[in-house]
């Protein structure tokens, strides 16, 4: 059983569903002229829905004949296990450490045809470093080579420095906003961090926006 969260697939019909896969389309778009098949979800500082809006767009693309891995690069507060309530005892760093693991890491289904997780498993003492390594590199070209797409779920850029390390072994990263609890400053900063670094920073997403009443009408006929 799945997150409530997953609105994707709990309630696809709604106005929040449909949301999740424009911005899939927006991705197809963007990727037109800079090809994109791994990517970094972010936010600025914890609690705007980043590892809720990885999970809800990974949905989307597999839904759109895609195939897709999650990627739980979160090693200090992973969150993609419980979202779908999977097992957590192997994953990424299994991978970093072991080479049979890298060959054959322990993808998860999920109910939802061309898409797996990778959760985090067992947690390092220093993320940062693991994040930043060559084995990461890797980590990541042997999950490319299973997925036309590839999401790594990562901590906020504020807090730590996982996600800028983890954002220049990718092909970009999106950051997550949160609508009534982001703070201006803070997305101003984080932004300012990814670009001070060579991120690139292919978008923003705002997630909780109030609903337009005529859209909404919309999808309830």
């Amino acid at each position: 059983m799945t997150d409530v969260n997953l609105i994707t697939l709990t309630d696809p019909r709604t106005p929040a569903a449909e949301a999740y896969r424009t911005l899939r389309t927006n991705l197809m778009f963007y990727g037109l002229d800079t090809p994109i098949s791994t990517l970094v979800i972010s936010s600025p500082v914890p609690g705007e829905g980043k590892s809720v809006t990885l999970a809800n767009l990974a949905v989307t693309l597999a839904q759109g004949g895609h195939t897709t891995i999650v990627v739980d690069g979160d090693l200090r507060q992973p969150r993609q296990h419980d979202l779908w309530r999977l097992s957590n005892e192997y994953g990424l760093t299994d991978m970093l450490l072991e080479d049979a693991a890298l060959q054959n890491p322990a993808l998860q289904a999920v109910g939802v045809d061309n898409l797996r997780v990778l959760t985090s498993g067992p947690l390092p003492p220093n993320p940062a470093d693991v994040i930043g390594s060559r084995r990461m590199d890797e980590v990541i070209e042997a999950l490319k080579s299973k997925a036309d797409y590839v999401l790594f779920d990562a901590p906020p850029v504020l807090a730590v420095t996982d996600a800028a390390l983890l954002g220049l072994k990718v092909d970009g990263l999106l950051l997550v906003l949160r609508a009534g609890a982001s703070r201006r400053d803070h997305a101003a900063r984080a932004k300012e961090e990814l670009e001070r670094v060579k991120v690139p920073v292919i978008g923003t997403v705002l997630v909780n926006a109030s609903r337009d009443s005529a859209v909404s009408q919309y999808y309830t006929r």
